[in-house]
């Protein structure tokens, strides 16, 4: 990234209106991406929001600590030249969505994952006209292609920022259907969250905890939830 160096090298990092967008200046600078491309987002928000993180900055520069940023960095440099094959490869987590596989036993863990994601799939099919096929274990059920198209559609309406964010709910979650309905509000994000974690709730509760898993866990859902807000910020 032009300017992007070990160490803050700037006094302040300010947002501003610029020619398709918003962009930020470091003490005049512009930013670019780590493709040299010119960082533009689409709103006011995101610059601000991006800004921020730049002016966190203290000492050695933490791009890990700027998910806003790395964010607009991969609308820029990986969904722009390659929006098709991102749609594609989102949407074809619709043929084997999270929700439509249940558990084979016990019956209490398929229940469960009825109770919470019964409601989410009879949505998706009132919303979008796509009704996903069910089944029990982990066998590959056939879905129609018509439904899966459907739901491809909605992806395809989706900005190449908007794709960004959309990205990570997905491949975290696991699920295209409830990372649809976080994006049109039927679900808040921590909902969803739950929802994708219920086989790991259960193990949880029969086995107890594993500290490792549950650090790496807490790291998935940060991201998630940073996913969520960068959607948020495209509009």
């Amino acid at each position: 990234m032009s300017g992007w160096t070990a160490k803050r090298f700037w006094q302040a990092a300010v947002p501003e209106p610029c020619e398709g967008g918003f962009t930020v200046r470091l003490d005049g600078r512009g930013v670019k991406t780590p493709a040299k491309v010119p960082l533009v987002v689409p709103t006011l928000a995101m610059a601000q929001a991006i800004a921020a993180e730049w002016d966190a900055q203290q000492g050695v520069v933490k791009p890990e600590t700027m998910p806003v940023t790395r964010a607009a960095n991969s609308a820029l440099d990986k969904v722009t030249p390659q929006r098709a094959e991102v749609v594609a490869l989102l949407a074809a987590y619709g043929a084997s969505d999270l929700l439509c596989y249940r558990a084979a036993g016990p019956e209490a863990l398929a229940e469960r994952q009825a109770a919470g994601w019964d409601p989410v799939l009879d949505w998706a099919a009132e919303s979008f006209g796509a009704r996903l096929a069910v089944t029990r274990g982990v066998m590959p059920v056939a879905q129609d292609a018509q439904a899966v198209a459907r739901l491809e559609a909605e992806v395809a309406r989706l900005s190449v920022f908007e794709l960004a964010g959309f990205h990570d709910l997905v491949a975290i979650g696991g699920s295209l259907v409830l990372a649809l309905a976080v994006i049109h509000g039927r679900l808040g994000v921590a909902e969803a969250w739950a929802l994708s974690r219920i086989d790991e709730t259960w193990q949880v509760e029969q086995w107890g905890e594993d500290e490792e898993a549950a650090a790496a866990e807490a790291v998935r859902r940060v991201a998630f939830e940073a996913a969520s807000r960068f959607y948020a910020l495209c509009g």
